[in-house]
């Protein structure tokens, strides 16, 4: 189990879970102060972390960006080479092995954007391609649009097959052809703010067509609020026409939003699960835990299960983060701030 830490120093900690009942620690990486390395991916012996300011970073700051690691010992990780960036650094990535999908902040432009690396040979990270929001490359002279609106900032590339999946904050997502990944094209978008105040976290694609649908769900997240709120919730879109993304359905846990008033942040919904059995897929949902949710009919999504974690000491509610599901069916949820709880599950 290869868990990110939220503040610094702890970047990276490193646990034999084959006896997930007891949970047996073998690394820690640390991360130097003023900085954070909350995201972690692993495949084969290969582990991506990313370098992220704690806090706002500077456009010129300097030390964000990728490490790089052999973890085929995992008790000794070994560093094996960094990929550098200017800015804020790295926030979310996807990795498959040989690409990852992330969201730096590159010199001359504004916010995060997407990028795509090849790590064929992990000493030398090497980038493919990279796209953006019309406006965002202010150093080529493109015109900023947004002097009255939020700045644009990646936050979340998923691949699936040929495609980009991307959250893109308050400007809301992004489906991009990277067929030819030096040349990524946009294919569509959606932004369902100002109307909704909530930024778009994640695009999780079914790999299955449900009844008969190409479906795509998409996480807004119960923070940055454009103005106080009810809490977020999670989209349903049909995407089998992509060019024409549409909403079928909605999530919400039942009896969260009763009359529509506000709530505090981190009340809702945060993000899915990268990796779901079937048509179910967990939820971190801040306060609420996690959440269970069966989008057999994506017309009608419904909750199957729930666990409400412990909250952290003179916490009075949990603050559920990240989910990620193993090849066993375990459950492993990310509490920012008291650990994991690893959880089994009858409703896979």
């Amino acid at each position: 189990m290869y868990v990110g830490h939220q503040r610094p120093t702890s970047g990276t900690t490193i646990y034999d879970v084959s006896d997930p009942a007891s949970p047996r620690h073998l690394a820690t990486i640390d991360v130097p102060d003023g900085w954070h390395s909350h995201k972690v991916r692993v495949a084969g012996d290969i582990m991506v972390c990313n370098m992220e300011k704690f806090g706002k970073g500077a456009p010129d700051q300097v030390g964000g960006g990728l490490t790089i690691w052999d973890v085929s010992q995992p008790a000794t990780p070994k560093l094996i080479s960094r990929w550098d960036t200017i800015g804020g650094g790295v926030h979310r990535f996807d990795f498959d092995g040989r690409y990852a999908y992330i969201s730096p902040t590159v010199q001359g432009y504004v916010g995060n954007i997407v990028m795509i690396l090849d790590l064929i040979d992990p000493t030398k990270p090497t980038e493919v391609g990279r796209w953006w929001i019309p406006g965002q490359w202010t150093a080529g002279g493109e015109a900023y649009p947004w002097e009255t609106w939020v700045p644009p900032r990646c936050h979340h590339p998923l691949r699936f097959g040929d495609r980009l999946y991307v959250s893109y904050w308050h400007h809301g997502f992004f489906i991009l052809d990277i067929s030819d990944m030096s040349k990524p094209t946009l294919v569509s978008h959606v932004n369902t703010s100002p109307t909704f105040p909530h930024p778009t976290h994640t695009c999780l694609r079914f790999p299955q067509k449900l009844q008969g649908r190409d479906i795509m769900v998409v996480a807004d997240e119960d923070v940055a609020k454009l103005w106080p709120s009810p809490p977020s919730f999670a989209w349903v879109y049909d995407i089998t026409n992509e060019r024409l993304p549409t909403s079928i359905a909605t999530f919400q846990v039942p009896g969260l939003d009763l009359d529509g008033r506000p709530q505090p942040p981190m009340t809702g919904c945060h993000q899915p699960s990268e990796r779901f059995v079937g048509s179910i897929v967990p939820f971190a949902w801040f306060a609420q835990g996690l959440r269970l949710v069966d989008f057999a009919d994506p017309f009608r999504p419904r909750e199957v299960g729930h666990y409400l974690p412990t909250p952290a000491p003179g916490a009075d509610r949990p603050s559920s983060n990240d989910v990620t599901v193993d090849s066993r069916g375990l459950i492993y949820l990310v509490d920012r701030v008291n650990g994991v709880d690893i959880i089994e599950t009858t409703a896979f």
